[in-house]
C-alpha cells in the first residue's frame, strides 16, 4: 500500500501552484501525479490544512445500530434464512443488501447452517449405490 507524500513535499507543492505554477506543472516537477497535486490543493482550499488524511481502519457494519432487532428476529425463528432475514429487516425499514446481513450475522457468531442433528430431509437412497473404482465385483 502507498504511503501518503511527507507534509513537507505537500506544503512545497501548495506553495508552487500559489506562486503560479500549474497543477501539471507541480506535479511534474515534484514527481507526483497530477491528480494527486490537484486534490491536495483542493483539500488546502477547503480545510487549510495538508496533512494526509487517516488511512485504513475498520469500517462498522451498516447494520450495527440494529442489532437488537436482528437478535430479536433471530431469537424468534432461530431456523430463518438469510432470505428470511433481510425481508424482515427490509419490512422494518432497515435498508440494508443481502451479503450486509450475512457478514453481520456471522461477526455477532450466529450461523445459519443447518444442524448434523435435525431431521433428514429425504427417506433414504433412491438408486443403487455404484461400486467405487477399483474394487473387486464377484460374479457368482
Amino acid at each position: 500500500m502507498a504511503r501518503p507524500l511527507s507534509l513537507d513535499l505537500r506544503e512545497r507543492i501548495i506553495r508552487a501552484v500559489e506562486s503560479g505554477l500549474s497543477r501539471r506543472a507541480a506535479a511534474e516537477r515534484f514527481q507526483t501525479s497530477a491528480s494527486c497535486v490537484i486534490k491536495l490543493v483542493q483539500r488546502w482550499n477547503e480545510t487549510g490544512n495538508a496533512a494526509p488524511g487517516r488511512m485504513g481502519g475498520h469500517k462498522e457494519f451498516a447494520l450495527a445500530e440494529h442489532e437488537g432487532l436482528v437478535r430479536q428476529l433471530y431469537e424468534e425463528q432461530p431456523d430463518i434464512t438469510l432470505d428470511e432475514l433481510h425481508a424482515r429487516l427490509a419490512a422494518a425499514r432497515v435498508p440494508v443488501g443481502r451479503t450486509s446481513v450475512h457478514r453481520f450475522l456471522k461477526a455477532l457468531g450466529l450461523t445459519r447452517k443447518k444442524r448434523r442433528s435435525g431431521p433428514q430431509n429425504r427417506t433414504g437412497r433412491t438408486s443403487p449405490q455404484r461400486a467405487t473404482s477399483g474394487a473387486r465385483v464377484n460374479p457368482t
